[in-house]
């Protein structure tokens, strides 16, 4: 035993403090009421405050502290349990209060064997929450072991209207018609599109080094330590390249070309690899063509970055990047990244979703005749063969409606399209 049941009452207790001062913002998430929840995200987006809503859901419904167990294991006080340990906290609870809990394990990834126990308290009818950052939380293994009892549920950054909500900004019905409130829209919707939307970010003033530090512990924790990859410089300019080439279908073989030029040797397999792993630290968001055969569907993803704030550090502005990036991004969240594509027939639509019947250009201005051709042909071309689908572009600042034979392209600016 590694640990004594009064230093994980004092815990506990400071937990429950900690819990009850928060500030949260609520997130449009229903818990089923017998469902058990692992869920999974980037660094600092926001996992545990999902677990403290959760917890704030059911005090309101008439559970006390007595029904409800919350563990935070990144506490330095547990820095040395072990898996045999974790019986001990279910112990403490029901010697102390002689009720069975709500379990509630945050950030419980580096206890070996975490997943069992977990499926123990499952089997035993506990209802359990889990969160983690890493790729430990999704492995095949995991999703193996927990066997269906756990909904795995991804969290993202804010969404543009969550942002509003945390920056103390109301949207009513008619905001737009309000010129405080759609200045108050505007300017946040600027610094939402250049630093993106991790809940702690407003916080900080010096917003670039946040992100610039959060990056560094993603890249050298989650992705080169967990992984132990030796060549850290070739998976940084994978990253780079990537960042670069964020609205394009990604080729293994151009980035491995890229990165041997630099002086790195490297495989394809690697190169593979590498990005499998950023991925798995939810870095990365994958985006395969929804014609593609199941090869090109592999090899021909396009990669979003988890924020714009993360992405931003390595573009010099590139603003049409970032507004597909935030688009990509908010379809994700909106719909499941397993239901979001782009298609390419030939001309290309840079997504589509299906179970919502949309598909959606993004560019940041169809001023320039030539970028207004390259945006609308394929949707009307598309909107031939799915005529009962919604059409737009969406911009950074342009209003509009394009009509040609009965077909309708809305062109909205993505301030108002986030809010939608």
């Amino acid at each position: 035993m590694n640990i004594s049941k009064d230093i994980i009452r004092r815990c506990l207790r400071d937990k429950r403090d900690e819990i009850e001062a928060a500030t949260i913002i609520t997130r449009p998430f229903l818990f089923e009421e017998h469902g058990n929840y692992v869920m999974v995200g980037v660094r600092h987006v926001g996992k545990s405050y999902m677990l403290y809503q959760r917890v704030r859901q059911l005090l309101s419904q008439g559970h006390g502290w007595d029904e409800i167990l919350f563990v935070d294991f990144d506490d330095e006080r547990l820095a040395e349990i072990d898996t045999s340990d974790l019986d001990l906290f279910i112990e403490t609870h029901l010697e102390t209060y002689g009720k069975r809990p709500y379990v509630f394990l945050d950030e419980i990834q580096n206890i070996p064997a975490w997943d069992k126990f977990v499926r123990r308290l499952a089997n035993e009818k506990y209802h359990v929450y889990v969160t983690g950052s890493n790729a430990k939380m999704l492995s095949a293994d995991v999703a193996t072991t927990l066997g269906g009892r756990f909904f795995i549920v991804d969290v993202y950054p804010f969404s543009f209207r969550e942002f509003l909500t945390a920056n103390d900004v109301t949207i009513d019905s008619d905001w737009e018609y309000s010129t405080k409130q759609r200045s108050h829209v505007l300017r946040l919707f600027n610094e939402y599109f250049t630093f993106g939307g991790l809940p702690e970010l407003k916080y900080f003033t010096q917003k670039r080094s946040m992100l610039s530090s959060l990056y560094q512990k993603i890249y050298l924790g989650d992705i080169c330590s967990r992984n132990n990859i030796r060549s850290s410089k070739a998976l940084n300019i994978l990253i780079k390249k990537l960042a670069e080439s964020v609205k394009q279908p990604v080729s293994y073989n151009r980035i491995r070309n890229v990165i041997i030029s630099t002086g790195c040797q490297v495989t394809l397999p690697t190169v593979i690899d590498y990005i499998s792993h950023a991925e798995d630290s939810w870095l990365l968001i994958p985006i395969r063509n929804e014609l593609g055969k199941l090869s090109e569907k592999e090899s021909g993803k396009k990669y979003y970055f988890i924020d714009n704030g993360i992405l931003n550090l390595f573009l010099l502005d590139d603003k049409t990047s970032l507004l597909e990036n935030l688009v990509a991004l908010h379809l994700c969240r909106c719909y499941g990244k397993e239901n979001v594509f782009y298609y390419n027939s030939g001309k290309e639509i840079d997504f589509v979703v299906s179970e919502a019947r949309i598909a959606i250009q993004v560019s940041y201005s169809i001023k320039d005749s030539r970028t207004y051709t390259r945006e609308v042909t394929p949707l009307f071309k598309f909107a031939q063969a799915h005529p009962d689908w919604t059409l737009q572009i969406v911009t950074y600042e342009e209003e509009d409606s394009l009509n040609a034979d009965g077909t309708t392209i809305h062109v909205v600016p993505a301030y108002k399209w986030l809010l939608t």
